[in-house]
């Protein structure tokens, strides 16, 4: 059974594989390790954009694509008929979550405006004194899947107030629909979007949600860019009327130039939420066990149907 994966590294992080895997590393899929045509299952880079799917019609014999990612945007409605696809759900909960408070903290204790202060070697404590704070928030979670769990857990010691969103309301789980949105976003001091990219969510964040934002409220985007309109976001950050951190945008890559790069009251990280140390050794843990189910004929885990 032909197996590739995207780093050299994962070969010892695989653990103990089934008799018969022969196992090629390939980080590039414009430069291929051997005949494409009998590879079964493939583990594509990390955060792969779509060029990476132009080599799937060469794969004639492939059955699983398991991602590295959560996010699965760039490969659903790509795969042919017959070919698994799987995320990786659960391998970054913890460092998103730990993006997602860092990034919040940050942006309510000023800490961007006072790295500018410091560059410019100006004591700034009347300008930006005081901060709001984090402790006692209200917090709004879109997107109520593990990430959005592992940043309610990661929020707890600061005794902050959690409301749940998600596509549909679980009233036994306390979680609300997106449909209660224009009633909960004027009571949120910060909303956090977690949610994954579809043709349900692109564009959730339009000029309407972002009007329903109560003034000084902050939005953190770890979810995709797309997620939210930029040119509305644009506007209401040049109002100064809300503030944003965000890990993800539309376009990404931001090219130099654009508007968001000069908004004093916005924090922006490159696309960097789930990349730490601790990557790979997660996530090959996620993909050993994957090929161990696969080749016993078992039945796998994080199956993306359906598109989400």
């Amino acid at each position: 059974m032909k197996v590739w994966i995207p780093h050299e590294e994962g070969r010892t992080l695989l653990g103990d594989l089934p008799f018969g895997v022969e196992l090629e590393v390939c980080p590039d899929p414009r430069s291929l390790p051997s005949d494409p045509a009998d590879l079964r299952f493939w583990v594509p880079p990390f955060l792969a954009t779509a060029r990476a799917t132009e080599v799937l019609a060469k794969l004639t014999g492939l059955e699983v694509v398991q991602l590295l990612s959560a996010g699965a945007d760039t490969w659903v409605g790509r795969l042919p008929a017959g070919v698994q696809l799987c995320d990786a759900r659960g391998v970054h909960d913890a460092p998103v979550a730990e993006w997602v408070v860092g990034a919040t903290v940050g942006m309510l204790r000023q800490f961007p405006a006072f790295v500018r202060a410091q560059a410019r070697e100006d004591w700034a404590y009347d300008e930006y004194m005081p901060t709001a704070e984090l402790t006692g928030a209200r917090v709004l979670i879109v997107g109520a899947g593990s990430i959005g769990r592992a940043v309610e857990r990661h929020l707890a010691p600061f005794e902050v107030t959690v409301t749940r969103v998600a596509r549909t309301a679980r009233p036994d789980d306390d979680v609300h629909g997106v449909a209660d949105l224009p009633e909960l976003l004027p009571h949120a001091d910060v909303v956090v979007l977690v949610v994954p990219l579809t043709e349900q969510t692109r564009g959730l964040v339009d000029a309407r949600f972002l009007a329903a934002m109560r003034d000084g409220a902050l939005l953190v985007n770890a979810a995709r860019g797309p997620v939210v309109d930029t040119a509305a976001l644009l506007t209401e950050l040049a109002e100064g009327r809300i503030s944003a951190a965000l890990d993800v945008t539309d376009p990404e890559p931001l090219p130099a130039g654009h508007p968001l790069w000069q908004l004093p009251n916005l924090f922006l990280t490159p696309h960097t939420g789930g990349s730490v140390r601790g990557l790979l050794p997660r996530a090959y843990r996620l993909v050993g066990a994957q090929l161990r189910r696969f080749a016993a004929g078992e039945p796998l885990v994080n199956v993306v149907e359906n598109g989400y």
